[in-house]
């Protein structure tokens, strides 16, 4: 088997509560087909949003890889926050790259001031990324990292590669320094964007298959037009159950890799789901987890707590292995014959199977490997996912009004410019307890 993989399974009523019986699949795919032509409309009017997903047709890699061909560095720091880091994380990590690219996308001054202090900053490349350039975290850690490389008698000019709008301060400091620059799709918000040079410029300066990854998003786009159907498509199977699980009771979806390399996805899903459908009053609660791992931490919640989740377990088909050296000692000695991802295996079939037997709705997906082409269609159909729910849901799955509003109230309150919003903090009701 080659292709992803989303097996339902264990979400069906007949296995869990809350579960969907085969008959309500059978009903909620009619919906799905309506939203299906809704979606494809969308995408070939490249109308906002539905225009994410035809980024594998519109993404060249040879053109980004050329906009930083001399760039050469042993790291890259992205400085973004949310949509313009954690696509680009990803996608690193699954190139095998995460230990050459670091982020900045918080403006933690312990952990700015660590970071820089630990890169060769002669030997990295920076990557700004901001669609709107105006993007304060983005434009005070950029100034900060510019200082520090002046510091370090290293020329950052030499050194920077800036993704964003058409307009706005990056864009005219990109243009004035004659640095090298790349545009963000149009139409495409920025959770949506991993399959652009958003996501893809940090893994091209350090020789990733950028091509693999989009050639993997492809594949998912072909997919989803030559399906319609949840029982054809698996991001509409993964997006539609989810839907119908949210309305049954399961308002939390854990995402739990057995890869360490996916991790950063699971970063990279919450915030695709919870930006995109957390509006009206609903919305599924993203949790983030990692097999083998969290099976020590999590799992008791997700068996043993209430039934108001949706456990989502991920893995590759296929992966690099290492033997457990062999034993006498008692009780050590059966490991001797496995190797570690026997035991990964293990462990994540065992935490499936403990969910099901608690009656708890999970979800198997699986991708060939953790490669360029493994991500790429990973991304592709979870973005088609997402874009389903909300048609289902019947939110304003491209808008993101909460976290606007929260960037112009700190704008405000820095001085940015006047902002209503900002106001709100000194309304804030206090009843304190300790302290002198």
């Amino acid at each position: 088997m080659t292709d992803l993989t989303v097996d339902l399974g264990n979400a069906l009523a007949a296995e869990a509560r809350p579960g969907v019986s085969e008959g309500a699949l059978d009903r909620l795919d009619d919906r799905v087909a309506r939203a299906h032509e809704t979606i494809t409309a969308g995408m070939a009017a490249d109308g906002f949003g539905y225009a994410s997903l035809g980024l594998p047709e519109r993404t060249d890699p040879g053109a980004i890889e050329a906009a930083v061909a001399d760039l050469d560095a042993d790291h890259v720091l992205t400085v973004g926050i949310g949509g313009s880091a954690l696509g680009a994380a990803t996608v690193s990590a699954a190139l095998g790259l995460a230990d050459r690219h670091h982020t900045l996308d918080n403006v933690d001054p312990v952990e700015t001031r660590r970071l820089l202090d630990a890169l060769p900053l002669d030997r990295t490349t920076v990557n700004v990324v901001s669609r709107s350039g105006t993007t304060a975290e983005t434009l005070a850690n950029f100034l900060v990292v510019r200082e520090a490389m002046d510091e370090a008698g290293v020329d950052w000019t030499e050194r920077t590669v800036v993704t964003t709008g058409a307009e706005g301060p990056l864009r005219t400091a990109a243009t004035e320094q004659g640095l090298p620059a790349l545009s963000v799709p149009e139409g495409v918000p920025g959770r949506f964007s991993a399959l652009s040079a958003v996501g893809l410029v940090p893994a091209a300066v350090l020789g990733g298959d950028i091509e693999g990854v989009v050639r993997g998003g492809a594949a998912g786009r072909e997919a989803l037009l030559a399906g319609g159907s949840l029982f054809d498509y698996p991001g509409y199977a993964y997006g539609a159950v989810a839907y119908a699980l949210e309305q049954r009771g399961a308002t939390v979806t854990a995402m739990l890799p057995y890869a360490e390399s996916l991790e950063p996805f699971a970063e990279w899903f919450a915030q695709l789901w919870a930006e995109s459908l957390g509006k009206d009053g609903l919305g599924q609660t993203p949790a983030r987890a990692l097999g083998a791992t969290d099976q020590h931490s999590q799992l008791q919640l997700y068996r043993g707590g209430r039934h108001d989740k949706l456990v989502t377990l991920v893995r590759p088909r296929e992966r690099a292995d290492m033997a457990v050296p062999a034993t006498d000692v008692e009780g050590m000695s059966y490991l001797g014959d496995a190797t570690l991802g026997e035991l990964l295996d293990a462990e994540f079939e065992a935490t499936e199977a403990s969910l099901a037997a608690a009656d708890q709705p999970n979800i198997r997906v699986e991708l060939p490997r953790v490669d360029g082409p493994g991500i790429g269609r990973l991304l592709y159909e979870m973005e088609a996912a997402c874009v389903l729910a909300g048609e289902l849901l019947g939110v304003e799955t491209f808008a993101q009004p909460a976290v606007e509003w929260g960037k112009r109230a700190a704008r405000g309150l820095l001085g940015g410019g006047e902002f209503p919003e900002a106001e709100a903090v000194a309304e804030k009701t206090t009843r304190v307890v300790g302290g002198e």
